[in-house]
């Protein structure tokens, strides 16, 4: 359960990733995806975990995914960036 829990606080950071590289819908989907995935987390924890294929589910799962996708984004944003600062300075 521990890694999950980093996913989840990582899932919990992206839409703040999402609206530095200026994508807003990617943020609200995010954004109202994380409230699924909490709630799932906890059932997960507490309780018995929901269904296979659940909205719950569906949910949890689509949500990791976008959030791997912001981080990638979010790379790519920082390291094409980067180069940008690096030809002022030569």
């Amino acid at each position: 359960m521990d890694i999950v829990m980093i996913f989840l606080l990582l899932s919990t950071l992206t839409p703040f990733l999402f609206l530095k590289v200026r994508r807003l819908s990617l943020a609200v989907i995010q954004s109202l995806m994380l409230v699924g995935m909490w709630i799932y987390y906890f059932q997960a924890a507490f309780s018995v975990a929901p269904a296979t294929f659940s909205p719950l589910w569906i949910i949890f799962y689509a949500g990791l995914l976008l959030s791997q996708v912001g981080w990638i984004m979010f790379i790519i944003y920082v390291v094409s960036s980067h180069g940008k600062y690096q030809k002022e300075f030569q």
